[in-house]
């Protein structure tokens, strides 16, 4: 299985919209599988079941592993923090109380954030146009959220929010990370690599801080399946390819279609509404997100 040659011109142009709808459906999972375990012990079985998962993959198709030393560290950085940090950020959030809409507008702060950054770090220069694509698109996430925004109590509100926040910066630190230090590398053996750290990191805060307690339930063991195939191992997959080939802004512009999409996911699983100022704030995101990625 070769890893570095490009997909076909149709296949390439359906990546990222495939992404999104992988990506979007991570808050789903995670409304499945929380009200039955917290969530660092929920992050730390889906590490888990990813590396045991992934491990034997990559040994049986012989994948090439990357030279020790300083790209196994930089691999394994990215990866706490795009999975590590961002994903113990969101399940806190949403463990917590915070609605998963109003988690996805915090974290869609990460399209402006990397434009901002991403020239500094990277060279990459933001076109007005693509300025003009990110503000847009951040306004149509807050439309398509802003009903949810009202119904979480003022007062805890900034307590819930820090989470998030934490998610957002690492997001943001580690899609800029790898796009600087480690665009390339194996999906295969750079999972396991990826996900190490996590495991380590995230299992270790759980004893120390949760129950471990698991209820093995036939929704939280679908949400642990969903999680671990269709996000840890094919949206994450993508998220990398996106990475290797496309620019930091671009990548991270796609991020602002994660909330419309949710939106659409609940309304088609829970019968969750949508009025009439989310639906414009969707077309809103559609708009701005294709200026930012022209």
């Amino acid at each position: 299985m070769k890893q570095e040659s490009p997909a076909p011109g149709a296949l390439a142009a359906l990546l990222p919209w495939l992404f999104v709808l992988l990506w979007s459906t991570g808050f789903i999972g995670a409304k499945f599988g929380l009200p039955y375990v917290q969530p660092l012990t929920f992050l730390s079985i889906r590490y888990a079941a990813v590396i045991a998962l992934m491990l034997p993959v990559a040994l049986l198709l012989r994948a090439p592993w990357p030279r020790p030393g300083r790209q196994w560290l930089h691999i394994a950085v990215s990866g706490l923090f795009v999975h590590g940090v961002y994903l113990a950020g969101v399940f806190t959030a949403i463990a917590h109380g915070l609605p998963s809409g109003v988690t996805a507008l915090v974290v869609g702060l990460q399209p402006l954030i990397t434009a901002l950054v991403a020239g500094l770090l990277l060279g990459e220069a933001v076109r007005p146009r693509q300025w003009a694509g990110l503000a847009l698109g951040f306004a149509g996430v807050a439309l398509v959220v802003a009903g949810k925004i009202a119904s979480v109590p003022t007062a805890a509100l900034l307590s819930m929010l820090v989470p998030a926040v934490v998610a957002l910066a690492g997001i943001t630190a580690g899609t800029l990370y790898q796009k600087r230090f480690c665009p390339a590398f194996d999906l295969r053996t750079g999972a396991v690599i990826q996900y190490l750290p996590c495991l380590a990191v995230t299992a270790a805060l759980a004893a120390g801080t949760e129950t471990l307690r698991v209820d093995w339930t036939g929704e939280f063991v679908f949400a642990l399946a969903w999680l671990v195939l269709v996000l840890s191992v094919g949206a994450v997959g993508l998220l990398n390819l996106l990475i290797r080939r496309g620019g930091a802004v671009n990548v991270a512009s796609l991020f602002y279609l994660t909330p419309p999409a949710t939106a659409l996911i609940a309304w088609a699983l829970f019968g969750e509404t949508l009025a009439g100022p989310a639906l414009a704030g969707m077309a809103i995101t559609a708009v701005g997100v294709w200026l930012a990625r022209r």
